[in-house]
């Protein structure tokens, strides 16, 4: 049964923009979330607080946390992966983070350089600052469909790093299809198995569109109760484990999706179109968003 209401997270300015080989200013930043808060998106992330040295894109979070207006009622979060990060966000105002996980013990080693069990350990200090601070803390799982380095990934081992982020103290555990190999009966069996120990209601969808399969398996997920969904305005961020591949599922186009469905959002497109645009023409390029392409051609 399909959820009535959909709540759309934009990742575009921090997920988006972390994979795109340009890095913007401080006020580009600035202004694409500006741009973004006027659509009637409620949740955007709009930055992170790791090295520089490893994600220059991500440099100088702290200044766009700082400039965004916190009594507009809309909940910018940030990805913090460390208790280092977290303080700095503490610092910059943020209200909001995101810690991240994977369900792959190769993606772990090669991406954060520990287990995954290793990884979650690290997080027990976060949740008990971002606890003390009331801040809200969401949890990403990498790679739920497949690895770039193990292939196929187990549903189970999915859940088993879905229930223990929920258990620490996530809100929300987003299911990231990393490499975007997922298809419809893949997201059906990952589903049926997190959906057991996991309630629908803690459970987002982050898919790339690497293979033309996000909105698909989207609207799997649709069908399961998933109200909350990922996205990147102009499909931004590529994938860096398959070259010359589209990364994030463009938020134009799922919400082109929902709008059909009859699913609300609160979202206005043509509001949207124009932060789409704006950071196309800054990039340099069109889109990769369908429904962008097409409506602002005509």
């Amino acid at each position: 049964m399909f959820p009535k209401e959909v709540s759309i997270v934009e990742v575009g300015p921090r997920d988006g923009l972390q994979n795109e080989k340009r890095t913007l200013s401080v006020d580009q930043k600035i202004e694409l979330i500006q741009l973004l808060s006027k659509t009637g998106l409620n949740r955007i992330e709009a930055g992170s607080f790791v090295s520089p040295k490893w994600v220059p894109q991500m440099a100088n979070s702290d200044a766009v946390f700082k400039a965004l207006n916190p009594e507009n009622k809309i909940h910018y979060s940030a990805l913090t992966p460390n208790l280092r990060g977290l303080e700095a966000a503490i610092d910059a105002g943020v209200k909001e983070v995101a810690v991240f996980g994977a369900a792959s013990e190769s993606f772990s080693q090669k991406n954060i350089n520990c287990s995954i069990s290793e990884s979650l350990k690290r997080f027990e200090a976060v949740f008990a600052l971002a606890n003390k601070n009331n801040i809200k803390v969401r949890g990403y799982v990498s790679c739920v469909m497949g690895c770039p380095y193990e292939g196929e990934i187990p549903p189970d081992a999915v859940t088993q790093v879905s229930k223990e982020l929920v258990d620490m103290g996530c809100y929300e555990v987003s299911l990231g299809d990393t490499i975007g190999v997922g298809t419809p009966m893949a997201t059906k069996l990952l589903l049926d198995d997190v959906l057991k120990e996991v309630n629908v209601s803690k459970v987002a969808a982050h898919f790339h569109d690497t293979y033309g399969q996000a909105l698909v398996n989207l609207y799997t997920a649709l069908g399961y109760g998933i109200s909350s969904i990922d996205s990147a305005i102009a499909g931004l961020g590529g994938c860096p484990y398959a070259k010359g591949a589209s990364g994030n599922v463009a938020t134009e186009d799922v919400l082109y999706m929902l709008n059909g469905m009859g699913i609300s959002t609160g979202v206005d497109m043509p509001t949207l179109l124009k932060a789409s645009a704006y950071i196309a023409e800054l990039l340099g390029r069109s889109p990769v968003s369908k429904v962008a392409s097409a409506l602002l051609a005509k």
